[in-house]
């Protein structure tokens, strides 16, 4: 099949060289980003940028489980992504897209930042709960994602169990095993 060569080029990799990202690439991600669409044009996304060694970058590795801080130390930048619970636009009611739309929002950042030479690391573990004490995040905004990026680095420099899994076989489900005609679980018929 015919697909952008993007697409085939993404991938979440576990280490990271230490060159660090380069302000205009790093714009151009944010600015990916934010042309995302979302429900009611809400853009209910917000990022917090950490870059290796400064008090944004700690405190973003400080919510990470142990096995992701492992690895994500190499990141020369964390970004955390959050939404917005609560429609602006509507009195303030729940948004019940707002997590969507904040994952197309990263997902357009990713495939930016693939286009500039850079990887993305997706995670969600990390200490929501805590996430919010430290940003002082409002009640109506919670965390959803943090987001290690970075250059290629060398499996080399992993613990043997982490390198195991960065050189081994990357998978995905086939097409029949998620797309569906009439019914659930009867694939769609091309």
């Amino acid at each position: 099949m015919e697909i952008l060569d993007i697409l085939g080029r993404r991938w979440s990799p576990r280490c990271f060289d230490d060159k660090a990202v380069e302000q205009e690439k790093l714009q151009n991600m944010m600015e990916a980003a934010r042309l995302a669409p979302s429900a009611m044009n809400e853009q209910p996304w917000y990022y917090f940028i950490g870059r290796k060694d400064d008090e944004t970058y700690r405190k973003i590795f400080s919510t990470l489980v142990e096995f992701n801080q492992l690895w994500a130390i190499q990141a020369p930048l964390l970004m955390m992504a959050c939404g917005r619970t609560k429609y602006v636009s509507r009195d303030n009611s729940d948004n019940r897209y707002w997590d969507y739309d904040v994952g197309q929002s990263v997902a357009y950042l990713t495939l930016q930042a693939t286009y500039e030479g850079l990887f993305c690391h997706q995670m969600g573990g990390f200490d929501t709960d805590k996430t919010a004490e430290l940003f002082h995040l409002p009640e109506e905004v919670a965390p959803i994602v943090v987001i290690a990026v970075g250059y290629m680095g060398n499996p080399e420099t992993l613990p043997d169990f982490l390198r195991t899994m960065e050189n081994g076989p990357k998978t995905r489900k086939s097409l029949e095993s998620f797309i569906f005609g009439s019914d659930f679980g009867i694939p769609y018929q091309f």
